[in-house]
């Protein structure tokens, strides 16, 4: 992880959470992927980040600030139906050791991260891969646009599914 990124003060103060995704992000960038975060690939499931490769890679990345949010995580394996990588993101306080082994493993802080272990590659079907990229872009333009013009994206998504 780098030490020489600059520290410029948060507008507004970033959750555990909401730290190691932006740490995650950065890392990810610098392998050629976009990310979004918080992303519903289905009713009742919220990602903490959706990570596109250069290559159409779909990742699955869950950030766990402590032991009782990852004991409280009961929706994980529901997620893996949804990518072809699946990665826990986590602090170096972490204890590791309680994930589960057949998932990647990233860890991070607010600046950058490392990947420490690949999750298994289990590849997605055509369909599946194409509603998920619509879903990102879909996702990603209008996040772009509640940066333009935050009341008109608040009245649509008011009345989005």
């Amino acid at each position: 992880m780098s030490a020489d990124v600059p520290q410029v003060p948060e507008p507004v103060p970033l959750a555990p959470g909401q730290r190691l995704a932006r740490g995650v992000c950065r890392h990810l960038l610098g392998h050629g992927f976009a990310t979004v975060e918080e992303l519903v690939p289905a009713p009742g499931l919220r990602v903490d980040v959706m990570a596109l490769g250069p290559k159409g890679e779909v990742w699955v990345i869950e950030c766990k600030s402590s032991r009782t949010d990852f004991a409280s995580d009961r929706k994980w394996q529901n997620y893996l139906q949804w990518c072809d990588r699946y990665f826990w993101a986590v602090d170096t306080a972490f204890p590791a050791e309680i994930l589960p082994p057949e998932t990647g493993l990233i860890v991070a802080d607010d600046y950058d991260a490392a990947i420490l272990r690949m999750g298994p590659l289990t590849p997605l079907a055509g369909a599946r891969r194409k509603v998920m990229v619509q879903k990102f872009a879909r996702h990603a333009a209008l996040r772009l646009q509640a940066l333009r013009d935050p009341v008109a994206v608040g009245a649509i998504s008011a009345f989005s599914p």
